[in-house]
């Protein structure tokens, strides 16, 4: 069996749809398909799922939401009736929607969580009755009653243990099985979201639970490139990259795969391929346990920013027993989490996520540091970004930071900190955020200068 996820852009409007059922039915192996919500049709367009927040804004501030609701329902209405299917399922979405609407009771994020789902799971209803038109079976999935289940933790959600054997059990079926991504349930039945992205972990998810032989992740691209396409004219493409390193890069802000999808596939070994849409007969990107081929020292290089350093120092630190075990338990205690440690013999810095980290965390993580720890220096650093090399084959290669170090130098860039991590896979750099994209393109023209 052969797991297909659609994004946004492959499902933006009936004719994206046509192509996508197309592509599912060009291969029996495909026999789970995963969709997001409709995307863009045109630049200036707006997402269903943002047409979603807005209406669930407007409800939350107390406007009936009629014009938002409407919104909703009418791109959903227009594929419909561009597909020729019942306009019975357009009155079935927009009861369920007005359901979502009706079901407010003052908890905004479990609301707005209920009301962002609405996106993928009619675009899978709509997918599944387009492909019983056509003449193919085709089921939609009810994610509740299958037993899809994530751990109650807003904005954090992970996938329970459980829920792998519960969509086992739909390996019984002979029809093409259509799910929507980006979310899945509590066990008080209540709809909890991935972050935005989210529907490339339900496909790996289901991908690993079917044990499927493979996982078709579809989008707009051929493959995934080795830097952002909007920073360099006619990037590498990449034809091969292991799971580790697009871990990396994903982290780092490659946008083509969500940064936690790869875990799923990870843990049964299930290669993913990254495929377009809109060029169906390109192989893409194989992302895979282990690589057969290297064409360069870096695979990809990318760069994200919002990211906030917290900076401390205490003299004699290194000799303080359970030391950063304190400063981590105060992060903790405020469900702070962090990214990075980079120390010395009496400093220390934290990197950490912007939006986890706001003014009012900062006054009290910093009082706590002087009060609890007396710290004789602590402040905290905004607006920085990092910047990642990556590349499996810079472990066997001398010399490689000594050239991204002086990329930087000549391009007049400072850098902040580095940071590399045991596998020698990648080096990271933070750089104040306005210099980010022009460090990833110094960084390229380096490692790239073809």
């Amino acid at each position: 069996m052969k797991v297909c996820k659609f994004g946004g852009s492959s499902l933006a409007d009936a004719n994206q749809i046509r192509k996508v059922c197309e592509i599912i039915l060009a291969d029996p192996q495909r026999r789970a398909v995963v969709v997001s919500a409709p995307g863009k049709r045109y630049n200036r367009d707006t997402k269903v799922t943002d047409l979603l927040i807005a209406l669930a804004n407007a409800i939350i501030s107390g406007y009936d939401g009629s014009r938002e609701l409407d919104a909703v329902v009418s791109r959903f209405s227009l594929i419909i009736d561009d597909l020729h299917l019942d306009e019975g399922l357009t009155e079935t979405i927009a009861n369920d929607i007005q359901n979502r609407v009706n079901s407010y009771d003052g908890n905004r994020n479990l609301f707005l969580d209920t009301m962002k789902a609405a996106g993928e799971d009619n675009c899978a209803k709509l997918v599944a009755a387009y492909l019983n038109e056509i003449g193919e079976d085709a089921i939609y999935v009810n994610l509740l009653e299958t037993g899809f289940y994530l751990t109650n933790d807003y904005g954090h959600v992970k996938v329970l243990p459980e829920t792998y054997d519960n969509i086992y059990r739909l390996n019984k079926h002979n029809e093409v099985l259509i799910f929507p991504g980006f979310f899945g349930f509590n066990k008080k039945g209540e709809i909890l979201t991935f972050s935005r992205g989210g529907s490339d972990i339900t496909g790996s998810i289901i991908a690993a639970a079917l044990r499927a032989s493979i996982y078709e992740n579809w989008t707009d691209v051929d493959n995934v490139y080795s830097v952002n396409p909007n920073l360099v004219k006619d990037p590498h493409p990449i034809k091969e990259i292991t799971y580790d390193e697009m871990r990396e890069l994903a982290y780092a802000g490659f946008t083509v795969l969500h940064e936690e999808a790869l875990e799923p596939a990870v843990r049964r070994n299930i290669p993913v391929n990254i495929r377009n849409t809109n060029n169906p007969e390109a192989d893409g990107t194989q992302i895979v346990s282990k690589r057969t081929n290297y064409d360069g020292i870096l695979t990809g290089i990318a760069g994200k920013k919002g990211f906030v350093v917290l900076h401390l120092s205490k003299y004699l630190m290194n000799g303080e027993v359970g030391f950063a075990l304190k400063v981590l338990q105060i992060l903790a205690d405020l469900h702070i989490p962090f990214d990075h440690m980079p120390s010395g013999i009496d400093s220390l810095s934290i990197v950490m996520r912007e939006e986890d980290f706001n003014s009012d965390k900062e006054k009290i993580v910093i009082d706590r540091l002087k009060n609890e720890l007396k710290v004789d220096e602590v402040h905290v650093q905004r607006n920085v970004s990092i910047v990642m090399i990556v590349g499996a084959a810079m472990s066997q290669t001398v010399g490689v930071t000594s050239r991204a170090c002086g990329a930087l130098s000549h391009s007049g860039i400072n850098i902040e900190f580095i940071v590399q991590g045991a596998s020698e896979i990648s080096i990271m750099f933070g750089i104040k955020e306005a210099f980010c994209n022009y460090a990833v393109q110094a960084l390229y023209h380096e490692f790239y200068p073809f």
